[in-house]
């Protein structure tokens, strides 16, 4: 690694179009694990001007069953992507949750895949698909996350609070930000660049009403980052392009999962590809991703590196994972091959095949549309929901390297 660079990330809003197209296959995921705990489902969601598709495959008992819907359950789908809409803040002549089109493409799940993913006999439940996953952690912030990216969401996340709690009546859902930031001996120092889009209400683009969005956004991102970043050097880019008054899926076709930088590590760290949102636990796209993130986050929190990337690596339909591999970017305070045989001997964690990770972290349950906006880490764990950043391991770890 260099240790002076510039770096940047980008977030976008929970309006942004393929961000709505998140949160409904979301919102998906948690209606049938409300149903049924061991449901499997791989929803995609399309967003367009008034209209939202949904497709792909799913099983869960007491609601599609045997090739046919329950009583009640297609209702139940439409309404919860309306209510998804609605939360979200969509009321617009070009996409208004109450109006909008909906289509529901959903169909059983192949018993192909099925036969790979389900445990029989003697086969432990095997994973959902081939693939790679990785996770990180560093300590450039409090959330243990790139500060690039950990304060981008955070912009966002203020400007829809004041959206909603009528703050910032001029602000509509979609939005985007970016932050370039310098990096001195490898820590953030100072902001350089602000890019921050956001949808407006008519006229916000000329005059006083211009003047008053781009000051509430200088005083938001003042706000946001720590004292001393933002300086007379620091280039401002708000609403560059001049009007922002349609937008969201009016403005653009939304797509689920076309945001995976975004809810992961902001260009920070490796990406294997895979998408979470619309997903069930078994499919390791999202539980391997979310414990390889428990398991780099716990090693940073015990103080064992200050900087550490985790991958995993499945096949389809079998259980074990083929590989664990562990880079603490030379800031490990013991081996990196030291760490890889302490989180094997975790009996706390059980393991790391598919079953093992959902049992360890519960994920078995409703916890899914929250993550499907400003990020899926760097949140704080409450509850049941985000279990993936608990550091409930940082004795265990210590103690398995002998610290």
């Amino acid at each position: 690694m260099r240790d002076n660079y510039l770096f940047t990330s980008e977030s976008v809003s929970e309006g942004h179009p393929d961000k709505v197209s998140d949160q409904i296959s979301d919102a998906i995921v948690d209606l049938f694990l409300s149903k049924d705990a061991e449901a499997r489902v791989a929803c995609e969601t399309m967003t367009t001007t008034q209209r939202v598709v949904l497709s792909g495959e799913i099983r869960c008992r007491g609601v599609f069953e045997n090739g046919e819907w329950a009583d009640g359950a297609l209702e139940e789908i439409e309404q919860t992507v309306r209510n998804t809409v609605r939360d979200i803040g969509y009321e617009q002549d070009g996409f208004h949750w109450e109006t909008l089109t909906f289509e529901n493409h959903l169909h059983g799940q192949s018993s192909e895949i099925a036969q790979g993913v389900d445990a029989s006999g003697n086969k432990d439940e095997g994973a959902g698909d081939q693939g790679i996953m990785f996770g990180f952690a560093c300590d450039e912030t409090p959330d243990l996350m790139p500060a690039t990216l950990d304060y981008s969401h955070k912009i966002l996340q203020r400007l829809a609070q004041d959206r909603k709690n009528d703050k910032a009546p001029f602000l509509e859902p979609d939005a985007k930000s970016q932050l370039t930031l310098r990096y001195e001996n490898r820590k953030p120092v100072g902001c350089t660049a602000v890019v921050v889009s956001t949808q407006h209400a008519s006229g916000y683009h000329r005059g006083e009403k211009e003047a008053e969005l781009k000051d509430y956004v200088r005083g938001v991102v003042a706000d946001i980052l720590p004292d001393g970043w933002l300086s007379d050097d620091t280039a401002w880019h708000i609403n560059p392009t001049g009007a922002f008054e349609i937008g969201g899926p009016d403005g653009d076709a939304g797509l689920t999962g076309r945001k995976i930088i975004v809810d992961t590590y902001g260009g920070a760290a490796p990406h294997g590809g895979g998408a979470f949102s619309g997903k069930d636990p078994t499919k390791v796209d999202r539980s391997a991703a979310y414990i390889t993130r428990y398991l780099a986050k716990n090693i940073v929190a015990a103080g064992l590196a200050t900087r550490c990337t985790i991958q995993l690596a499945y096949a389809i339909g079998v259980s074990e994972p083929l590989s664990l591999y562990v880079d603490t970017h030379g800031t490990g305070k013991v081996a990196d091959e030291k760490l890889e045989d302490a989180i094997r001997s975790l009996d706390k964690l059980g393991g790391l095949t598919p079953r093992a990770i959902r049992t360890h972290l519960g994920l078995n349950k409703p916890i899914y549309r929250r993550s499907a906006a400003y990020g899926h880490f760097g949140r704080a764990a409450s509850g049941d929901y985000f279990p993936w950043e608990r550091t409930d391991l940082v004795d265990d770890l210590k103690a398995a390297v002998g610290g």
